[in-house]
């Protein structure tokens, strides 16, 4: 039995310590580790071999500052962890093992909207579909990242807002899916996966404070504060899309006027164009031919960043990130949507906000959302449990720092 302050539960300490860091990073060297932990080079030496010799990292020449280092990653073959990204008009599903690799990923179009029950079905086969591909046990599954198009509410873990996702009223998604697939389930709406996403891999590495804004078929925002997806009490934080920005404007599905979404959301801004490019338009058609110079298009994407822009404005008064990261299939066109997001921002935002910060488009595009599934599971998942009852063998999963 281990007591507190014991050899036995000090070094328990140190080896979870040291996993939580390498778990965090993906990857990082015997330096980094040190530096990280704040234990000494020595014990991570010892603490690093007895992880390898268990199985639980790997260890692999690299180099730092032109040094010849070791760079500590945990096991590829202590298991496989999935992600499941339901959007409103597709289903996206990656298998990862925790090697930092990908080993399967798949995306078909699917209208989330119509049924919950087919999407869960779907989703299940394609699940199943996947880990058969990879050729791993299914026993090797750790956990499920779920994201879904809405707001999870915290305290019920249903969707927060019946208007968004209708035929998916008082369902609970992560209790479905978690009874289908026999596993843990972490569940949290796309805007926040995407953000989570791009802070692990993307264009938020390195930074502590930044908003992920998705427009697609809506508008919504992940926001990170010192580093965590910050969902508020009730699980709704980053609703940018219904920020009002004219109260004559049109009636938005949330039952207010002239909300951020009437005016840049896919299903608003289609009808614009509509009469004169046909009935089959979609945003990645509208941005497609805005690079091409479509003047109708160019204008369209142009109006819609400003927009954006002016709800961006109100999240730097607000809280001052530092980076905005543009998801959805609007980020597709660049400097065309970059440039008016930015001119508003310099219009509307507090100027010492507007000088710190930095507006890109995201680095994973339509993955992102999914990709960041991958790091959620991977992310709730405790250290101390990684370690229980393997003595030096204790397994467990990093956050994926990479992919192929």
């Amino acid at each position: 039995m281990e007591t507190p302050g014991s050899q036995s539960s000090l070094h328990r300490a140190n080896l979870e310590r040291v996993v939580r860091a390498v778990r965090l990073a993906g990857s990082l060297t015997q330096a980094e580790i040190a530096r990280t932990t704040g234990l000494s080079a020595a014990t991570v030496s010892n603490i690093v071999r007895e992880l390898k010799d268990g199985g639980t990292v790997e260890v692999t020449p690299t180099s730092a500052g032109g040094r010849r280092a070791r760079s500590v990653s945990l096991s590829g073959d202590a298991g496989i962890v999935i992600g499941v990204d339901f959007g409103h008009t597709h289903l996206r599903v990656a298998v990862g093992n925790l090697a930092h690799q990908v080993l399967a990923e798949e995306a078909e179009p699917l209208d989330v909207d119509a049924s919950w029950v087919d999407g869960f079905n779907r989703a299940e086969a394609l699940v199943e579909e996947l880990i058969a591909e990879t050729g791993i046990g299914r026993e090797k599954v750790i956990g499920v990242g779920l994201g879904v198009p809405g707001p999870i509410d915290v305290e019920s873990g249903t969707l927060g807002s019946t208007s968004i996702l209708p035929g998916w009223a008082g369902i609970n998604p992560r209790q479905e899916l978690s009874q289908r697939l026999g596993v843990p389930v972490h569940v949290d709406n796309d805007a926040n996966l995407g953000a989570l996403g791009e802070l692990v891999w993307g264009s938020g590495r390195g930074v502590k404070d930044l908003a992920y804004i998705k427009v697609a078929s809506g508008v919504g925002a992940g926001l990170v504060i010192r580093g965590q997806i910050y969902r508020g009490p009730g699980g709704t934080a980053g609703e940018i899309g219904h920020i009002t920005l004219d109260e004559s404007g049109p009636v938005c599905r949330c039952g207010n006027r002239g909300c951020l979404e009437t005016f840049a959301a896919a299903r608003y801004v289609l009808p614009l164009l509509q009469s004169t490019h046909g009935p089959e338009l979609t945003m990645e058609r509208v941005v497609e031919l805005a690079r091409s110079g479509d003047p109708g298009c160019r204008r369209v994407v142009a109006d819609v960043g400003r927009y954006v822009g002016s709800g961006v404005a109100s999240l730097c008064n607000l809280l001052n990130p530092s980076r905005i990261v543009l998801g959805g299939s609007l980020a597709e066109a660049g400097e065309l949507v970059l440039a008016p997001i930015r001119e508003s921002v310099g219009r509307y935002a507090i100027p010492s906000a507007a000088r710190q910060l930095s507006v890109v488009t995201g680095a994973l595009g339509s993955r992102a959302e999914v990709l960041g599934a991958l790091a959620l599971v991977l992310s709730e998942m405790g250290d101390s449990t990684l370690l229980v009852d393997r003595g030096a063998g204790e397994r467990g999963p990093a956050a994926l720092s990479s992919v192929r």
